[in-house]
């Protein structure tokens, strides 16, 4: 599974050196924030901003919102009800105070290892609480970040048959409920497999028969109608596949985007984020969410400052 901690060791492989988290005091002195009148969407995962927002949630989200951001997509739901520390109700207080609108979330089963069904009821379980929860605040969206054990094409299958139950609970209780990608997903498995594989096969070397790449199964075998999916620009080219083929092959399936770089958007060169933006738009999605993992060049809310900066000044986003 590749999660966010495999950052740091893919980010020192670009030339960028990860930096700790946990520099909760240092807000934004270094450069006054003033607030911008603009008609653009700007959406944010509150996972960019870590232990910096927990440190000051109502202060910060207020912070978030003078740098230009609209829209919130939520991280660290606990079955408690609670984001981080703060209880649900309250959060959206806050939020609703600094005039910014929650609109999805990223949770994950407390499950360890793989699905099996024996483990299906706790996953359940887990959903109709989460929905619950989601639905008092006006959340839209419930999405998973995290990938399950795929090592074979039929433990693969099973997971997708996993999705579409946590998609038919998301959906009874009024909410959408879809998959956000890493780069582990853009990894290979085989009928009877042990173990995926990685990197594109080419110069000779062929894969055995049968074998299938992880996230055109969750595709291909999750129920459009139940399971959709909040596309990671950047980890998919980590994945070494281009975003934008997959945004124009299932233009009906994935309907939300993760807009990412190595650090703050649009300083690596390497991520054709207008090209992304023109062919999200002529798929109608609406929904983009910034996300800085850790950030070197200063603290998260700089960083994310940064993000919103470009963005702004992207004469191709809307």
């Amino acid at each position: 599974m590749t999660n966010r901690r495999d950052f740091l060791r893919r980010a020192s492989l670009l030339g960028v050196g990860g930096a700790l988290m946990g520099r909760g005091g240092q807000w934004l002195a270094a450069s006054p924030v003033v607030t911008r009148t603009n008609a653009k969407q700007l959406g944010l995962q509150i996972y960019s901003l870590g232990r910096e927002l927990a440190a000051d949630v109502p202060g910060g989200l207020k912070k978030v919102a003078q740098m230009g951001y609209t829209v919130l997509e939520l991280a660290g739901y606990s079955p408690e009800g609670r984001i981080g520390q703060t209880p649900m109700a309250e959060f959206k207080k806050y939020a609703d105070d600094a005039g910014l609108r929650i609109a999805s979330s990223h949770l994950n089963p407390p499950i360890r290892g793989g699905y099996t069904p024996e483990n299906l009821p706790e996953i359940k379980e887990f959903w109709k609480k989460a929905t619950d929860h989601h639905a008092a605040i006006g959340v839209k969206y419930l999405i998973q970040p995290g990938q399950p054990r795929t090592l074979s094409v039929e433990e693969t299958s099973w997971v997708c048959e996993v999705f579409n139950e946590a998609g038919k609970i998301a959906k009874a209780g009024g909410l959408l409920w879809g998959y956000h990608n890493h780069s582990g997903e853009f990894a290979r498995v085989t009928p009877g497999g042990t173990e995926a594989l990685t990197g594109r096969p080419g110069f000779g070397r062929r894969d055995p028969e049968g074998t299938r790449l992880i996230y055109d199964l969750f595709l291909e075998k999750t129920d459009p109608s139940l399971v959709l999916f909040e596309l990671d620009v950047y980890w998919a080219v980590m994945g070494q596949y281009d975003p934008v083929a997959y945004m124009k092959k299932h233009p009906d399936r994935i309907r939300l985007l993760h807009i990412k770089d190595v650090a703050v958007l649009g300083e690596s060169g390497m991520m054709n984020f207008q090209k992304i933006y023109e062919v999200a738009y002529a798929n109608g999605i609406e929904d983009f969410y910034v996300e800085l993992e850790n950030y070197a060049g200063g603290t998260q809310f700089e960083g994310v400052k940064g993000c919103a900066d470009y963005l702004l000044a992207a004469p191709f986003v809307k």
